[in-house]
């Protein structure tokens, strides 16, 4: 980086796409809700801290949620929101 104050961009090998985002966000709620899990405690805890230990591996959750960085997991929750809340 050139200037201190750029901001350093990490590539991603592939860019998962909104429809794979969603589909893998539903099968690591339902197997987190299989386990007995709280799935919005589970996935808060996961995007905010980055331990996959939040994330049950029952039915390949894990390595499912893993496809998906963080911010892009992050990026699709608040879309959603906003899409589907009542203004």
């Amino acid at each position: 980086m050139e200037n201190k104050y750029e901001t350093q961009r990490f590539s991603n090998q592939e860019k998962i796409s909104k429809s794979q985002a969603s589909l893998i966000l539903d099968k690591v709620c339902a197997a987190l809700k299989d386990k007995g899990y709280n799935p919005v405690n589970q996935i808060v805890g996961y995007i905010l801290s980055g331990d996959p230990t939040y994330i049950t591996s029952h039915q390949s959750a894990r390595s499912l949620i893993s496809k998906i960085e963080r911010d892009e997991l992050l990026e699709e929750i608040v879309n959603f929101y906003l899409e589907n809340s009542i203004r």
